[in-house]
């Protein structure tokens, strides 16, 4: 009522707000009102510009973009279009990648393997392998004059490298008489292969040495789950087959065969056609690099038939380790398969090859046990008396071996790597030896607490 009766004292016109019925009716319909709104137009970001200092900074961030498109757009161009009077390398062929699976019919695909419909590898492998393996010699800084120098490590009493069919025959005619001198013949059960059976691999040998892409023979899928897979393969003729058709046996066989039939597998197939491929072309093809990053699934076999064999055969050149070496180089390696291979090179005979896989493990900088480094430790103090003149490749991972590990050391065997390098002596190398050994802090050396 304040209200009423104020509008009354200041003579205003008081409304009579009526019966309550209709002020029910009344308030169901809205009323329009007087008062009109007045709404700015909208415009568009386009039409309104930026000004002040954030246009002029914007303005010049677009300008440095399109100035390094217009380089990389003409470095491009260089490339495709070499100029006047330059000479451009000659491509033999082009490098392709591996089709996994091919949709050639409905009903094949539900037979593939959950395996093969992706390739794990294919983004991890780079498709210019001469280029990365000539990236990797760069970057290890291999000298022409360890060549030289690496003759007289080389093991000149090795057996020369036999051919792939013969080694494998070799191998399976070794097993067979090994299983007749212990076991008595009649009491041996000998695994007899119908016609039939034989005929299908020799059949499937012969696609397997035309496969460029596409779907495999089922029969080639099974060799793995028989026994008797050593025996098929080598019906199947494998020093024959094409590098693709190696690509995918390896990936057949990493999948469905345990760590020591993979390993046989990597032994007597795989690396003996990687060193005949490397011999001959001087180079790796594609497909067979592909083999041996798949091959690196399964770490203790890569390392037991392909890393340490090679290393212990005593003839592996410098090309064999540095295409090896990259492929381990470019992948991650558990630790302990990785410790267990550094201390068994370690333990070997040294050759050159020896230094660049002991150098790429290093790079890795494990938290490597102590067993492993005193192995290394003892690997470099056996060169004390050795007077002959060690390549840049033992200096090289002498010294990795040190900037990595020198706080893991006794201060017995930074004395003793000091003594080392008092015979052996490299004009840029040995200087930064010693200042790693002497300003570093020993094992077992505490961090001193200032108070």
């Amino acid at each position: 009522m304040g209200k009423v009766k104020k509008l009354k004292r200041m003579g205003g016109k008081v409304s009579c707000p009526g019966p309550l019925d209709e002020q029910m009716a009344r308030e169901e319909v809205a009323r329009p009102t007087g008062r009109i709104k007045i709404r700015k137009e909208r415009r568009d970001g386009d039409d309104e510009y930026v000004e002040g200092q954030l246009g002029r900074s914007i303005l010049k961030q677009s300008v440095a973009q399109l100035k390094e498109m217009e380089e990389e757009m003409e470095d491009m161009e260089e490339e495709d279009f070499p100029l006047l009077g330059t000479q451009r390398p000659r491509v033999t062929e082009r490098v392709t990648a591996v089709k996994l699976s091919s949709k050639s019919e409905e009903g094949e695909e539900s037979d593939e393997s959950s395996d093969e419909k992706v390739d794990e590898t294919h983004a991890a492998v780079p498709q210019n392998v001469d280029r990365v393996i000539k990236d990797f010699e760069v970057e290890l800084n291999l000298a022409e004059e360890d060549e030289k120098i690496l003759e007289h490590f080389m093991n000149k009493d090795a057996v020369p490298q036999k051919k792939l069919a013969d080694l494998f025959r070799d191998k399976i005619t070794e097993k067979q008489t090994e299983i007749q001198t212990q076991v008595d013949a009649s009491s041996v059960q000998t695994v007899n292969l119908s016609p039939e059976i034989q005929e299908m691999c020799v059949q499937v040998g012969k696609v397997l040495a035309k496969y460029r892409s596409g779907p495999l023979p089922k029969m080639f899928k099974v060799i793995p789950k028989m026994r008797s897979w050593e025996e098929l393969v080598y019906m199947t003729n494998p020093d024959k087959w094409s590098a693709a058709a190696m690509y995918q046996a390896v990936r057949i066989f990493v999948s469905n065969l345990k760590e020591a039939m993979a390993q046989r597998f990597f032994n007597l197939v795989l690396l003996p056609r990687i060193r005949d491929d490397i011999s001959f072309y001087k180079r790796l093809n594609f497909h067979l690099y592909q083999s041996l990053y798949k091959a690196l699934f399964k770490p203790a076999a890569f390392f037991k038939g392909v890393l340490l064999p090679l290393c212990m055969s005593g003839n592996c050149t410098l090309r064999e380790a540095v295409i090896v070496g990259s492929v381990l180089a470019k992948n991650r390696i558990p630790i302990l398969h990785s410790a267990a291979a550094i201390l068994k090179i370690a333990e070997m005979d040294y050759t050159g090859p020896n230094s660049i896989f002991l150098r790429i493990f290093f790079d890795k900088q494990y938290a490597l046990p102590y067993r492993v480094i005193d192995g290394c430790v003892y690997h470099f103090l056996k060169f004390e008396h050795d007077r002959r003149d060690l390549p840049v490749l033992w200096h090289q991972s002498l010294l990795t071996f040190v900037q990595r590990y020198k706080e893991d050391l006794s201060p017995d065997q930074k004395q003793s790597l000091l003594d080392v390098v008092k015979f052996h002596t490299h004009h840029a190398i040995t200087g930064e030896i010693r200042r790693e050994l002497m300003n570093s802090k020993s094992r077992g050396e505490d961090k001193m607490v200032v108070n």
